[in-house]
């Protein structure tokens, strides 16, 4: 036969179950969030990338343009 003791303890314990399955739930919706956010973050790097690379080849043949103008006014000159 059970106590009130007894009870008690598997109340206490329900209640601990219970508190646990609802911190497991909040960690998985925190993990899938952070995991979004994440995923959003790495897509911003990548066209962040890409767009310093599109920038340094513009930079590249711009410098290149003007290294050819300072040849061609040198040319000029002399």
């Amino acid at each position: 036969m059970e106590t009130a003791s007894d009870l008690d303890q598997f109340e206490l314990l329900e209640r601990k179950i219970d508190n646990l399955i609802e911190l497991i739930a909040s960690l998985r919706r925190e993990k899938e969030s952070l995991a979004e956010k994440s995923k959003i973050q790495e897509e911003k790097l990548s066209d962040l990338t890409r767009q310093i690379q599109t920038l340094k080849s513009g930079r590249d043949q711009a410098k290149q343009k003007i290294i050819s103008l300072l040849e061609k006014i040198e040319e000029v000159s002399v």
